[in-house]
């Protein structure tokens, strides 16, 4: 584990941000309940619209217990959809990222993946490509700022656990962050697999090819509030 947080804390050093400024990650189950509770509750400091304006804000002054409420916290808001879908992300998705994109493409990039954004603001993949552009056109500060908003939602997820086993799986709010986060810490996804009741797996292999194991995903709440908005996929 202390490994995969290296990994994450070095994303924030390359990026120009200290990784003091998130003090020490402390990993634990998240209490949904509690974290239901708290964002819905308008006296409470994690007061969901509070924390979405200072997400909103583009500065680095949101630090991770925030960023938990956050990210988990969008679970149990009205507009929340973990499975929808976005023709950007498809569209994007098939550009060859090993190729530099001219300014005209980074300028498409751009302003289909702040849509996107907008629509869903976790949706970490346009997230990635967003960074990718901006730093293509020298846009370095702005670039930064969402490094920061990737790096604190990404560790928000690592901290809900070690991913190691079903009792330690992390917590996702959408089945690609899966995806992203492992391969932020540069692992390949070469299987994902369902165990009942409401786990998921996927094992990996390193940048090198060789298998790493896998790790555990936990998306009971995902499920539940899902199927409780759309009862006819039951």
């Amino acid at each position: 584990m202390r490994k995969i947080l290296t990994i994450i804390i070095s994303l924030i050093i390359t990026a120009g941000i200290y990784a003091q400024n998130t003090g020490d990650i402390k990993r634990e189950k998240p209490d949904l309940e509690k974290i239901k509770r708290e964002t819905l509750d308008k006296n409470s400091p994690y007061y969901y619209p509070k924390l979405m304006k200072e997400f909103n804000r583009n500065d680095t002054l949101m630090k991770l217990d925030k960023y938990r409420y956050l990210y988990l916290g969008y679970m149990f808001q009205e507009d929340y959809n973990p499975y929808r879908s976005s023709q950007r992300s498809i569209q994007y998705n098939v550009l060859d990222k090993s190729k530099k994109l001219t300014r005209q493409e980074c300028d498409s990039v751009i302003a289909y993946t702040q849509k996107a954004l907008a629509d869903n603001p976790f949706n970490l993949g346009e997230m990635v490509m967003l960074i990718n552009a901006l730093r293509e056109k020298g846009k370095t500060n702005l670039a930064n700022i969402w490094q920061y908003k990737l790096n604190l939602l990404l560790m928000a997820i690592v901290s809900t656990g070690s991913g190691v086993d079903e009792e330690n799986a992390w917590f996702v709010i959408e089945p690609q962050h899966e995806y992203v986060l492992l391969n932020m810490m540069d692992y390949t996804v070469t299987d994902h697999l369902f165990y009942d009741p409401y786990y998921e797996y996927l094992t990996v292999t390193d940048k090198d090819g060789k298998k790493r194991g896998g790790y555990y995903f936990n998306i009971k709440t995902l499920l539940e509030e899902y199927y409780r908005k759309h009862p006819e996929e039951l």
